[in-house]
């Protein structure tokens, strides 16, 4: 919890926000970046209303935030130079406080209702060619010093290609999670579990990497470590990806990430049905994998027009 959003509460709301924060961990399983990017947002709301009454807001002031004032909050957001999706993620977390607060009977606030969201940007995933993303994997300890941290690295990126795991899920494995008889498990969003099937060359990897391993291995361990022993900081795995890319040439969205979304788009590509596909990522909604098939319409438009004679 950030201390500075409970020195501008008045003690009432800080203790509400306490047990909302603990509601997020512990019931509805929040990662720990959705938490984080919740408290961020109700950080700063809290700092507006502190500015705009002059005074600590308590629990009644939540109650009498008109839609003026919500739109006030949202305009000097959008002043400050934040997008149009940042700023509806801000409006949504502070929605999903104020419901909680209702829904234990605290504050109601029937204001919020009428705040419309910010229209989104539509935008689709951004995967990387197939070359791409091989000759990167397998390119993956050039820069490194250590052989062990240069396999680590082989490793890491061949799991995340291979399998289509969310980086976060990937650092958050530990030894006792290593695949057995070809699947992996996984826990991701919501804490839900999926089964993931391996490659043989994703285990290879591993494989590979585990026999040059630092440290004794224990199953309690994380499966990637850092230079120290610790589990690996992601921020360090997405600069191992940007000096690899910096070094091969290689475009700007080529990130951990984009290593999920080419494991997506590539089975599409080669016949794999969005079903199956949804089931592996660990998508909650059909939707949301529906994203893919409209990067291979983009693609096959960029084919049309580069090939056809009267294009």
């Amino acid at each position: 919890m950030k201390h500075n959003i409970l020195a501008l509460c008045a003690s009432d709301l800080s203790a509400q926000i306490l047990k909302w924060e603990d509601f997020l961990r512990t019931e509805k399983h929040c990662s720990r970046h959705t938490l984080r990017a919740y408290i961020s947002d109700l950080s700063h709301f809290v700092e507006f209303l502190f500015n705009h009454f002059g005074k600590n807001p308590c629990l009644n002031d939540l109650s009498e935030v008109s839609i003026k004032d919500f739109r006030s909050w949202m305009s000097k957001k959008a002043m400050d130079g934040t997008s149009n999706a940042s700023r509806a993620r801000s409006l949504s977390g502070i929605k999903n406080f104020l419901s909680w607060l209702d829904k234990q009977g605290i504050v109601h606030n029937a204001a919020i209702k009428a705040v419309r969201t910010p229209k989104r940007p539509h935008k689709i995933p951004r995967p990387i060619h197939e070359t791409q993303a091989i000759e990167l994997v397998h390119n993956a300890h050039i820069l490194e010093k250590q052989d062990w941290i240069g396999l680590r690295n082989i490793a890491l990126f061949t799991l995340l290609y291979g399998c289509g795991l969310r980086i976060d899920e990937a650092l958050s494995l530990n030894l006792s999670d290593l695949p057995r008889d070809g699947f992996l498990r996984v826990v991701g969003k919501g804490s839900k579990e999926r089964q993931v099937p391996v490659l043989e060359d994703v285990e290879n990897m591993l494989a590979a990497y585990l026999k040059e391993y630092p440290y004794p291995i224990e199953s309690h361990r994380p499966i990637f470590i850092g230079a120290r022993g610790g589990r690996l900081n992601q921020g360090v795995a997405q600069k191992a990806m940007r000096d690899l890319r910096r070094t091969f040439g290689l475009p700007e969205n080529i990130t951990p990430h984009a290593l999920r979304h080419s494991f997506a788009t590539h089975l599409l590509q080669n016949g794999a049905n969005l079903r199956e596909i949804q089931e592996l990522l660990g998508h909650s909604s059909l939707s949301t994998t529906q994203r893919y098939t409209e990067v291979n319409a983009e693609e096959l438009m960029r084919i049309y027009n580069a090939a056809h004679p009267r294009a």
